[in-house]
Formats: C-alpha cells, sequence, structure tokens
C-alpha cells in the first residue's frame, strides 16, 4: 500500500495536508483543485484510509469538567463564551461532549477518550487528574505539569500592560479590585498587578481589596475602598468586567466622576461592556478561542500521537473606551 510520502509527492504538497485531506479534517482551509490532485494520487496510488482512522472523530468522547457552577456563566459571560467555544468545535469536528460542572475530584470522571479541565481544580482535584492516562488540555488555569496541555492568556502581561498604560497617563497611585476563587489564593492578575505596582512605585498594600468575581463584590470592595477614606486611588485596575460593573454602581452612588476622578480598566471584554454607562476600557480576551483551541489541541494530540506537551497564550488586547482619559 502507498504511503502518506508518497501520495504528497505525487500531489506536490505536504505531508501534512495529505493527512488532513484523507482523515476528512474540517478544520483545513485548502484549494478544491489540491484536494482533487491528492485524492485522485491516493486512488492512483491505491491507497486505503484504516478503517479505525476512518471515522475516528465519531467514536470520540471528550469530557469538559468545569471546576465552578454553571451559576458563574450567568455572572459572567466570559465562562459562557468558553462554553460556546468547546461545544461549536466539539460539534464541527463530530466529537461526543460530555460536560461536568463544579468539578472537585469527589466523584468518578466521565468515561472519554480525553479532559478537558476549566479553570484551576483544587488541590484534591488535581491529585485525582494527575493519575489520570488521558490526554487533558487545561483551559484558564495554566498547569506547571510537563504531561499536560493548557491554553490561556498570560494574565501576568495584562496587569504589567494595564499599569503601564496607567503611568504613561500620569497616575502614581493605582488600586485594585479582583476575585479569589480560594480564599488562600490569589488570581495571577492580583499577583502580578503587586509585585509589577511595587517595582514601579505605584501599589500601596491598602489600595488592593478582593471578593468572588460578581458584580456584588465588586460593589462591596468598593464600597469599602470609599467608606474608609476620600484619599482613593485616582486609577483602578478591576480583575474583570463584571466586578467592574459593580465598581462602577459604588462609584455612581458616592457621585464620584469616571474617568475625572477614577479611571478605570477591567478584563474580558464581555458584550456588555460597552454599553454600561461610561462604557468600559477593558482587556479584551478571546475567551471562545480559548475553548475552541483547547478541542483542536485535544483532537491532534489524540490523532497524531503527540507526547510533547504544549503552552499556548492567546492573544488580549486593550480596548480603551469611556473609562479612562
Amino acid at each position: 500500500m502507498a504511503t502518506l510520502k508518497e501520495i504528497a509527492k505525487a500531489a506536490q504538497v505536504s505531508v501534512a495536508t495529505v493527512s488532513r485531506v484523507l482523515n476528512d479534517d474540517p478544520t483545513l482551509s485548502v484549494k478544491s483543485q489540491t484536494r482533487q490532485k491528492i485524492l485522485e494520487a491516493a486512488e492512483r496510488l491505491e491507497y486505503k484510509v484504516p478503517s479505525a482512522k476512518r471515522q475516528a472523530n465519531q467514536y470520540l468522547t471528550f469530557a469538559a469538567l468545569y471546576t465552578h457552577g454553571k451559576e458563574l456563566e450567568i455572572n459572567d459571560p466570559y465562562y459562557l463564551a468558553m462554553r460556546y467555544g468547546i461545544e461549536t468545535q466539539c460539534e464541527k469536528l463530530g466529537v461526543t461532549l460530555v460536560s461536568c460542572y463544579d468539578f472537585k475530584g469527589d466523584g468518578s470522571l466521565p468515561v472519554a477518550d480525553g479532559l478537558l479541565i476549566i479553570g484551576k481544580p483544587q488541590p484534591a482535584a488535581q491529585e485525582i487528574l494527575e493519575q489520570q492516562e488521558l490526554p487533558l488540555v487545561y483551559l484558564d488555569g495554566v498547569t506547571d505539569d510537563p504531561r499536560f496541555d493548557c491554553i490561556s492568556v498570560d494574565l501576568t502581561r495584562i496587569s504589567q500592560k494595564v499599569i503601564d498604560y496607567f503611568i504613561s497617563r500620569g497616575y502614581r497611585r493605582i488600586g485594585f479590585i479582583g476575585g479569589r476563587d480560594d480564599e488562600e489564593y490569589a488570581d495571577p492578575r492580583e499577583l502580578a498587578f503587586v509585585e509589577y505596582g511595587r517595582s514601579k512605585n505605584v501599589v500601596q498594600p491598602q489600595d488592593v481589596y478582593y471578593g468572588d468575581f460578581s458584580s456584588q463584590a465588586g460593589y462591596q470592595c468598593a464600597m469599602k475602598m470609599l467608606s474608609t477614606s476620600d484619599n482613593y486611588p485616582p486609577a483602578l485596575f478591576v480583575a474583570t468586567d463584571s466586578i467592574a460593573i459593580g465598581v462602577l454602581r459604588a462609584l455612581h452612588e458616592h457621585e464620584i466622576k469616571v474617568p475625572q476622578q477614577i479611571a478605570l480598566i477591567s478584563v474580558n471584554d464581555i458584550p456588555t461592556a460597552r454599553f454600561v454607562f461610561p462604557a468600559l476600557s477593558t482587556v479584551r480576551i478571546h475567551s471562545e478561542t480559548i475553548g475552541a483551541q483547547a478541542v483542536n489541541l485535544l483532537m491532534e494530540r489524540i490523532r497524531d500521537d503527540r507526547t510533547i506537551p504544549l503552552s499556548v497564550f492567546v492573544p488580549s488586547s486593550l480596548q480603551l473606551r469611556d473609562t479612562t482619559i
């Protein structure tokens, strides 16, 4: 039987292109003439696609293990968009998807060919995952385990980018309002903000507040900040748009003008960010892309028997609107 290399040589394309065409990879964009050349070469050389590969996708099942509860998607569309990306890509690839919310590792794992881990698991759940032989991809929670793929955004760089922007606009004191999934563990945005901000001499310990990742928590943190003194920071970095919406409510109740008295930048660029008043300046994170590409990473690892783990960072961009000068 002919090899993929022989077909690639006959069709004058790469071996990877031949493999993806013959395996009906729906993510491949190739000219119809090129596809036809490959199929004709394969037929001429009497190549036969192994039955196990020919319909592999139809028999694959991926499990999405969400470390948060489903109600979080109501409060923060960032996670809803990530789930949409996962579900859409699985449907596109013909992969069966099983979703499990509030994963803590206290139950049996679903039967699946690969696992998508959304968020940072608790230590007990992490220990269970590390014992698995299945291919794993971590989303939105980078892992140090060298066996597994991960895809996320560089939250450290985002914090640094926001601080640099405020400094470039002349601010010398910057506050932070964020969230924590666990009281004992600071979010990467908070850690990077404090470390980098101190190195730039623009962050003071009393200007760092955190609750959970809800609008209500943002409101409560901002009220606490405003109730202690009139000496509040003139610039705020807020961990998410959802938190920022609560912060804006508190600032409005105290009749503090944004951005004249307090400038504000948040993270995620959820659909409502541009419609609140004033419209949020925010760092856009492509969470739907994170979900879709995580599925692609898992598929590619299974399909190509890749053993080298990959860490992928999806780019972010600063969207300046009405909460900054």
